[in-house]
């Protein structure tokens, strides 16, 4: 079994007192393996971004025990700073400065010196296909460009421990894909990664995932596992009016939610209901049924208790 790179025990943030506090991490445990890919996956505001805030030291915890590395945190940040990297959704390197220049600032901050410094620079920027660009302004890059350049600089020190949050927000399909290759290779070689994201395919490629509401951790485990113990039965219906059935079907107990899908209505059916084809011809009205495979968009409905999705 692998060690873990991520442990905490109740880990909560509260923001603000009294009647005004929020809480904005609420109690949450995580044990993320060392050298894998590990997600949180949820929507703005469920606490992802201060998760990692006090991952990394930056944030103090309000209740709850934080090992990252073996270092107790907040305590001992400032020796884990050294061993991590963080990558922020928002481009946070110099606009004024070319593709070079950011890269060799960086090294200088982690103290690589002469020969060393170049090096890496070197082969950072054929690693990111960024050597046509090294002189070019980082504040002219396009977005993909931004990215890969934020993901060197993040991991010009080599750290063992990567936090990304949600970084493929503002690039194209074709770059995201790009981007996460990128991190294969940078778990393959043995570097943990906690990545944020509210995309499910990209939540579908970690080893495994947390997915969180209002702070809450609803469910956790690898994406598979958790598709496969989900707790309830995914049809899908063809055919006419779908829109009319779909309100149908929502007021019923033994349904989690109906989406629509183009010509299709994708339906949770609670794991409660026997023979949930048979069940749910009582409202269909003859239209064809088909039992589907779950997806990970269907395990975050079923673990947040949304029923009226699409």
């Amino acid at each position: 079994m692998s060690a873990l790179a991520i442990e905490t025990h109740q880990m909560t943030r509260i923001f603000g007192h009294g009647k005004e506090a929020t809480t904005a991490v609420d109690h949450l445990d995580l044990a993320v393996p060392a050298g894998t890919i590990y997600g949180f996956l949820g929507p703005n505001g469920c606490g992802k971004s201060t998760s990692i805030r006090m991952l990394t030291g930056l944030l103090q915890p309000s209740e709850g025990d934080i090992s990252v590395l073996g270092h107790k945190l907040p305590r001992d940040a400032e020796a884990l700073r050294p061993q991590i990297g963080y990558m922020t959704q928002k481009f946070s390197l110099y606009d004024n400065l070319s593709v070079a220049e950011n890269l060799d600032f960086v090294g200088e901050i982690y103290g690589f010196a002469g020969r060393r410094r170049k090096a890496r620079t070197e082969e950072l920027m054929r690693l990111y296909d960024l050597g046509h660009h090294r002189r070019q302004m980082a504040g002219s890059l396009s977005g993909g460009q931004k990215q890969r350049l934020s993901l060197a600089a993040a991991t010009l020190h080599e750290p063992s421990l990567l936090f990304l949050d949600e970084p493929t927000s503002a690039v194209d399909p074709e770059n995201r894909r790009e981007f996460w290759e990128h991190l294969f290779d940078l778990s393959s070689n043995g570097t943990t990664i906690l990545v944020s994201t509210h995309y499910m395919d990209e939540a579908e490629r970690c080893h495994a995932l947390a997915i969180l509401e209002k702070g809450v951790k609803r469910a956790d485990g690898p994406p598979q596992t958790l598709m496969q113990d989900m707790g309830a039965t995914v049809i899908e219906v063809s055919g006419d009016d779908l829109r009319q059935l779909k309100q149908t079907l929502v007021q019923q107990d033994g349904i989690l939610s109906a989406a629509q899908l183009g010509t299709r209505l994708r339906v949770l059916v609670r794991d409660q209901i026997r023979e949930p084809q048979q069940w749910m011809r009582q409202f269909t009205g003859g239209r064809p049924l088909e039992t589907v495979r779950p997806s990970l968009e269907d395990v975050f409905v079923v673990a947040t208790g949304g029923r009226h999705a699409g």
